[in-house]
């Protein structure tokens, strides 16, 4: 028999990990992510299979809960080949060099403070360092194009389709052989949302038995993308004319380029105040905007004949921690886009610690807010936040506008599933339990199929 196993993102969000078992013995992964938020205590698990016994990896995209934890299981004595585009290699190079990189600076600190107290044996190592992830490009790799098959063994095929989720992102159709006839089962990753100018709309499925599908939105609609425009370039101009500051928590990769397209679009337009500078203070988003670029071929049409999407006059690439601090320094009129984008680490902290106070200032909230970071905090209107041992009052006007999502709505993921013919099995992964519950209610009403919310660890047949 053939199963797949979830190892992770399983009435969860974040920590993707899939095990698909052959007859043969060939084993295949499907990403290996890491977990993120209240739940990030589990990456120092064991994975649920001996990383030795993996033939091959499949990479859906670069996020980091897609690809996190790979340094660790390259550690853990993986040897297989890891299969991804060109762009998603790419973009894991530089996730997973400041994941590494980030966790050494965080035990350095802790372990110094532990010192002081004479418990720096209480104090976890990082999951792996910059040497571990370096090793893992050294790996055997297939780089593949949409559309094209890619051969995993005798009656195994694989075949990446655009998700239109970031760059380079896929879902992934597998065809395989069972009792001498053909079946096929889609692992669709994370799907992008059509409506998000910058990428083209997810491919369309093929005819397949089985799917796995996310949810991280499955409950809900967003609001329409032009709304969501609106909504923002109405906060940032206000905030701006009250003299006052915007902050924008925001992930490096795909919602950080198109923030920066509006903004490029607002300065051609004369929408954006003339007297604001607007800040990319991040290193990874600045490296993630460059592989954008280099893989224009890959946008949306509309901005493949935009020439430099995400470069404008007002423009300040923020690359040194000295410059950074000297943003603080700025009185008013300052747009600063800075991760992380669920405000867990990195240079927002800094900036939301200096601004979080001040009732003139706004934070814009773009993108998901899982449960147990600062982020969601803030937005389930948290009146005090603690940031650097610190209580932060949080005066700020809050926006959180979720038209910008990444990620496909409720019914843009109903009319994708409703495009895979021969459909029977629906399998709701990637998303927290309550959102899956109604999802799987909504599939069920649109489709009269059953859909089956996975459990962690739980094997099933296909």
């Amino acid at each position: 028999m053939v199963t797949v196993t979830s190892h992770g993102a399983a009435k969860t969000v974040t920590g993707s990990c899939h095990l698909m078992e052959f007859e043969n013995g060939l084993k295949v992964l499907i990403d290996c992510g890491m977990y993120q938020g209240a739940e990030e205590d589990k990456n120092y698990e064991p994975f649920g299979f001996d990383p030795r016994k993996i033939d091959y990896l499949l990479l859906t995209h670069g996020h980091l809960d897609h690809v996190g934890r790979i340094p660790l299981l390259v550690k853990q004595g993986f040897k297989g080949i890891i299969v991804a585009t060109s762009a998603t290699f790419d973009l894991a190079k530089i996730v997973l060099l400041d994941s590494a990189k980030l966790m050494e600076e965080e035990y350095k600190t802790r372990f110094k403070k532990a010192q002081r107290k004479g418990k720096e044996r209480e104090v976890k190592k990082p999951l792996y360092t910059i040497k571990d992830v370096k090793s893992v490009f050294k790996q055997k790799k297939i780089k593949v194009k949409y559309e094209k098959k890619i051969e995993i063994s005798k009656n195994v095929i694989a075949v990446f389709k655009d998700a239109g989720h970031i760059i380079g992102s896929a879902f992934i159709e597998i065809v395989y052989f069972k009792h001498n006839a053909k079946k096929r089962v889609i692992f669709s990753g994370d799907l992008g949302n059509r409506y998000n100018n910058v990428l083209p709309s997810p491919a369309k499925p093929k005819a397949a038995q089985t799917v796995f599908i996310e949810s991280t939105y499955g409950d809900r609609c967003h609001r329409t993308y032009e709304d969501s425009v609106d909504e923002f370039k109405n906060a940032v101009i206000e905030t701006i004319s009250n003299k006052g500051n915007v902050l924008i928590p925001s992930f490096a990769i795909e919602r950080t380029q198109q923030i920066l397209a509006i903004f490029k679009e607002m300065e051609i337009k004369r929408e954006l105040p003339s007297n604001a500078k607007v800040f990319l203070d991040s290193p990874m988003a600045i490296k993630a905007t460059k592989i954008y670029k280099r893989y224009k071929h890959l946008l949306s049409n509309r901005y493949k004949k935009f020439g430099n999407p995400f470069s404008f006059s007002q423009l300040r690439l923020v690359t040194n921690i000295e410059n950074s601090k000297k943003i603080n320094d700025l009185k008013w009129g300052n747009i600063i886009i800075a991760g992380s984008g669920m405000c867990n680490g990195g240079r927002i902290l800094h900036h939301l610690k200096h601004r979080l106070w001040n009732e003139k200032n706004s934070v814009i909230f773009v993108g998901f807010q899982a449960k147990g970071t600062l982020g969601r905090e803030i937005v389930d209107g948290a009146k005090t936040v603690k940031i650097f041992d610190e209580d932060i009052i949080v005066r700020a006007k809050i926006y959180t506008i979720n038209g910008f999502s990444a990620h496909a709505d409720q019914k843009e993921l109903l009319e994708w599933i409703e495009k895979i013919d021969n459909l029977k099995n629906i399998f709701l992964i990637h998303g927290e339990e309550n959102k899956q519950t109604i999802f799987k209610k909504a599939i069920e009403n649109y489709t009269g199929l059953n859909a089956h919310i996975v459990e962690p660890n739980e094997k099933i047949f296909i």
